[in-house]
């Protein structure tokens, strides 16, 4: 298992830059996801690192070795595409059994191998079925154990959830988590679903329209501290309150018109942080308790009405600390 490169990789289609001089190192051995809005080249670097693609400059390595060049077929890189390609004029043994019999491996030892991929993701019963026998989740679970028999350093997952309802989605995240967890193989999950990225990664990177890399980061660093309005707005569902940074008392506070002022926490050092810059502030809505009597122990409380809620019967389940995060433009 080695570290993926990416360095300053560039890709444009007809003219358009897709990605430009784009740098990042995805870890070997996690659960990597790739999040982004439609049209953001998370999908064009995934083709480029799995060889479908060419790179108009830059280079990609896994670990010290240049592939950038290299044949899809000498790559340690494997997909899962959305529409799942199996062969349907084969049936799931067949399928997963291909990969193995076109490198004249011995029947034993095919039969082996299928038989232990089957296993890792359940299908063992389920051998010797036609592909539309199966059910959507089965089905992806084929192109799983199709892709993980050839042992890969890196398997690609580009949206292999897309097509699957809510709650077959929800436990196939709860599958894919389990597989990598067995393999250690390094897994890199291309989504504009920023659920299934949360769920499913250890670290993540957050793209822009314009190809960008906006932050890098555990879910949790990039949920609880987004650097930019857009990674805010993107991740979850926030506030946005625009204000001017105030330093009173050895604290830090954004003084909002209308509102006053709300003691923040700043990271220290930043070249942005400065007396009267202009700042946004994100405050996610779990992060704020409503209450008709004074709280202690909070960031900042203020007096306010409620004009309307969304579900007229529901009491708060989770009272949380209002906190207020720092962000540049």
């Amino acid at each position: 298992m080695k570290n993926i490169h990416i360095k300053n990789v560039t890709k444009s289609y007809d003219g358009e830059v897709v990605l430009d001089k784009l740098n990042l190192t995805i870890p070997l051995g996690k659960f990597f996801a790739l999040l982004g809005p439609s049209g953001s080249g998370k999908t064009t670097l995934l083709r480029l690192i799995a060889g479908f693609e060419k790179v108009d400059s830059g280079n990609i390595y896994i670990g010290d070795e240049d592939i950038t060049n290299k044949p899809i077929n000498q790559r340690r890189v494997n997909t899962v595409f959305q529409d799942y390609a199996l062969f349907p004029t084969m049936n799931v043994y067949e399928n997963v059994a291909y990969s193995q019999e076109i490198k004249g491996l011995p029947a034993g030892k095919i039969q082996e191998k299928v038989y232990k991929m089957l296993t890792s993701v359940s299908l063992q019963s389920h051998m010797h079925k036609s592909i539309d026998q199966l059910s959507g989740g089965q089905r992806q679970r084929v192109a799983l154990a199709r892709a993980i028999i050839n042992e890969p350093e890196v398997l690609l997952l580009d949206e292999p959830l897309a097509a699957l309802d809510v709650k077959l989605r929800e436990r196939m995240l709860i599958e894919l988590i389990d597989l990598q967890d067995k393999l250690r193989t390094t897994f890199v999950y291309v989504t504009h679903d920023q659920f299934e990225a949360l769920t499913v990664a250890d670290q993540m990177a957050i793209m822009n329209h314009d190809g960008e890399i906006e932050q890098i980061g555990t879910p949790k660093e990039i949920y609880e501290f987004p650097i930019s309005t857009f990674v805010a707005k993107f991740v979850g569902t926030t506030n946005i309150i625009q204000g001017m940074l105030r330093r009173t008392d050895q604290e830090l506070v954004v003084d909002v018109e209308r509102l006053g002022q709300l003691r923040v926490d700043g990271t220290q050092g930043k070249s942005w942080i400065v007396e009267g810059a202009p700042v946004f502030m994100s405050i996610r809505p779990e992060k704020v308790l409503i209450s008709k009597k004074p709280k202690e122990g909070f960031s900042n409380m203020m007096r306010g009405i409620v004009l309307d809620q969304v579900c007229r019967n529901c009491e708060a389940t989770q009272a949380g600390q209002i906190i207020s995060v720092l962000l540049r433009n």
